[in-house]
């Protein structure tokens, strides 16, 4: 049985958000959205990734009916005062795993919740502890995995997650890509929405 009574749309290609909505126990169509990811330079880098969702939401309008419920969402990584998104090539992945090799850094989600009446955002973070990677370690995973579609280029589901991630503050399904707990939550705010 789905918890949603009325039709969810998630604005968005990836298999992970997908996956974790799904087994949060919704039923959700796909339709997803290209939408420009640049920024203000001056905006505070825990607002950059509901930023960047705003755009998302702004295309996904098309799929609005008087019933259905949109979701959108987007991912950033952060070290210090860098944000890190998708690679945009090999050498830059590799660039990005060397410079995360060893240090915390922070995995920012935001999302937004639409429908034809109303929209709620929000953003999730979370803290994750890299363990030292060799340059061999990082062209292995970058060849084997070819994170080029995951902000920081990697998945935390995969073998980065399973051998280099030493601790992680916050939550796991966040750095997936959608903290599905803050969005079962903010679904809650959509009258009907759930069964219960």
């Amino acid at each position: 049985m789905s918890l949603n009574k009325r039709p969810i749309v998630l604005a968005s290609g990836s298999p992970r958000r997908k996956q974790l909505l799904e087994e949060a126990g919704f039923t959700i169509t796909v339709s997803p959205v290209n939408a420009d990811e640049t920024y203000p330079e001056n905006l505070a880098i825990n607002e950059v990734a509901e930023f960047i969702c705003s755009k998302k939401t702004a295309e996904a309008r098309q799929y609005l009916t008087e019933d259905n419920i949109i979701i959108t969402a987007d991912s950033i990584v952060v070290l210090g005062q860098k944000i890190f998104g998708k690679p945009s090539d090999r050498n830059d992945a590799i660039r990005i795993l060397a410079h995360l090799s060893g240090k915390k850094h922070t995995v920012y989600t935001g999302v937004q919740i639409t429908d034809k009446h109303k929209t709620i955002s929000f953003t999730g973070s979370s803290n994750v502890y890299f363990r030292e990677f060799t340059y061999e370690e990082i062209e292995w995973y970058i060849d084997r995995f070819k994170p080029y579609d995951k902000a920081g280029s990697y998945a935390v589901q995969e073998w980065v997650g399973l051998c280099k991630i030493s601790a992680i503050e916050g939550s796991y399904a966040n750095i997936m890509g959608l903290p599905a707990d803050l969005v079962y939550e903010g679904l809650k705010h959509f009258e009907g929405a759930l069964l219960f």
